[in-house]
């Protein structure tokens, strides 16, 4: 049985504990809690919001992949990409974590990277920078580029 099947690795936001949460029972609708402190965690597919803060423990510490997404409110094409990465959060749910950055109220962390145009899109894995996506895609050309994380 491939570890995908198993289930999804979910990390405790109360205490950081990255827990093994097996598939049978989120498809039963059962509410996990934190194998360590008991807290509930979070199920949803959905991109979870990141800041210069939070991005170490977030996205650099993450077991899984994260797909950032560095965008603007003001940015047409990233409000246009918005729901393309909202799908891909959930169809590769427990597999590839995904995460949005505001770059206008976290401006330390794109000029880390030094993020130039945006949308951009950063992947993460092991907290090191593999691959990197400027610019509006198609969500097709997207999912070609995040199956050689998860395959």
């Amino acid at each position: 049985m491939a570890m995908a099947d198993e289930g999804r690795l979910i990390r405790c936001p109360a205490c950081g504990t990255t827990n093994r949460v097996p598939a049978a029972k989120l498809a039963a609708g059962r509410r996990p809690v934190c194998g360590r402190c008991k807290a509930p965690l979070p199920v949803d597919a959905a991109p979870v919001e990141v800041t210069d803060a939070t991005f170490g423990p977030e996205v650099e510490r993450s077991p899984l992949p994260v797909v950032v997404d560095l965008w603007a409110e003001w940015c047409g094409p990233c409000r246009a990409m918005a729901p393309v990465l909202d799908q891909l959060a959930a169809e590769l749910s427990g597999r590839v974590r995904f995460a949005k950055l505001n770059v206008d109220e976290n401006p330390a962390t794109a000029s880390r990277f030094q993020v130039r145009s945006i949308p951009t899109l950063l992947v993460m894995k092991n907290g090191r920078e593999v691959d990197r996506i400027v610019g509006a895609q198609p969500k097709t050309a997207i999912a070609q580029r995040l199956q050689r994380l998860i395959a």
